[in-house]
């Protein structure tokens, strides 16, 4: 596993993301909120976390769901997984939706969502007039379902 120094401003009174265990690959990010938020059923917020990275070029930040979070209040990350680009460094937000029935409350310190970082490999598109053919072919969305 390869181990990455990265840049990091936090306006937040909260800690710094950090792995719970030697084998996560996601760091929490929580919430940094002047008042709790609360979210009514199916209502979205986006939630600001006060940090600032400065990822390596070549490396790319993915914002996810925490699944604790989901399975216990049904809140997740819309835009999932968010992707932080190199270049960007503006505040880290998450654009959390809650999915359950009743309100959902979100407090400064709660541990909203988890960043991973990862590298990320640039392609460059060839112009052609045909693809190659596979046996899939063009079969998409269900197509190895119940046969």
């Amino acid at each position: 596993m390869q181990n990455i120094p990265i840049n990091i401003i936090n306006q937040s009174s909260n800690e710094l993301p950090a792995y719970a265990t030697a084998g996560s690959v996601g760091m929490d990010l929580r919430a940094n909120l002047s008042q709790p938020v609360v979210l009514q059923s199916l209502e979205r917020a986006l939630i600001a976390t006060g940090l600032f990275i400065e990822l390596p070029e070549g490396f790319e930040a993915q914002v996810r769901p925490r699944s604790g979070l989901a399975v216990k209040q049904g809140i997740t990350c819309l835009n999932t997984p968010g992707t932080i680009d190199s270049d960007y460094r503006g505040e880290i937000k998450v654009i959390l939706i809650n999915l359950s029935k009743e309100p959902q409350t979100i407090k400064h310190g709660d541990r909203i969502a988890q960043m991973v970082v990862a590298s990320v490999t640039k392609a460059s598109l060839v112009l052609v007039q045909e693809l190659s053919t596979t046996l899939r072919g063009a079969g998409g969305f269900g197509h190895t379902g119940k046969q």
